[in-house]
């Protein structure tokens, strides 16, 4: 790669903060990746391409046949069944699988605590010990005026839309649930008044 436009081709449209984990060197050549909530592959492109052993669920079979697809032209060694129309809190993929899992943009539908509760175990589960969980969610984290609470965590967000939403003390009280270590601060990005999505990054003893 010789310039910025090449680097954007070579990563794809990888999430940001997922991408400061590549430069952090936390991500090394090998790892094996699951991605839990993968939509159509964004935060899996590059790692298709740089050879990672990649699984990947989510419950929309159209996400998941255009995965299929793109792993089929970049990393076209990988079985298709390493991609899977399933629900995080109800997935077949094995224990202990991974040493990365990825929870992007996939926490804040839960539909209450205790959904939330079995979607953390769900990918908590595939984890190896010594492995990093990336997750990105929604939060009230620096928004808590703007947001309408309907009941429990659900909450009403200027746009319209309904989310479940955490928050510090939560994400904590998460952690200690699972016995998960935090390896970064909470990073909190506020999108124009209309949302707060944060980034927590942990991971399992060994």
């Amino acid at each position: 790669m010789t310039n910025l436009y090449e680097l954007g081709e070579h990563c794809g449209n990888i999430d940001i903060y997922l991408f400061d984990q590549l430069l952090k060197r936390r991500i090394t050549p090998g790892m094996t990746v699951v991605d839990t909530g993968c939509g159509y592959g964004r935060n899996i492109h590059y790692l298709l391409r740089a050879g990672h052993p990649v699984f990947a669920i989510d419950s929309d079979a159209t996400a998941i046949e255009a995965v299929r697809e793109l792993a089929g032209k970049v990393a076209p060694h990988l079985p298709p069944t390493n991609f899977r129309i399933e629900r995080l809190e109800h997935h077949t993929l094995p224990e202990a699988l991974a040493e990365l899992v990825i929870c992007s943009a996939v926490l804040h539908f839960a539909t209450d605590e205790t959904h939330f509760s079995a979607m953390i175990d769900g990918a908590w589960r595939t984890l190896q010990p010594g492995g990093i969980f990336f997750a990105r969610l929604a939060s009230t984290i620096g928004v808590e005026t703007l947001m309408t609470r309907l009941q429990e965590r659900r909450y009403r967000l200027p746009d319209g839309s309904e989310r479940f939403l955490v928050d510090a003390p939560f994400l904590k009280h998460a952690e200690a649930r699972i016995g998960a270590e935090r390896m970064d601060p909470l990073k909190t990005t506020i999108v124009q008044d209309q949302r707060a999505m944060t980034t927590w990054v942990l991971r399992k003893p060994e």
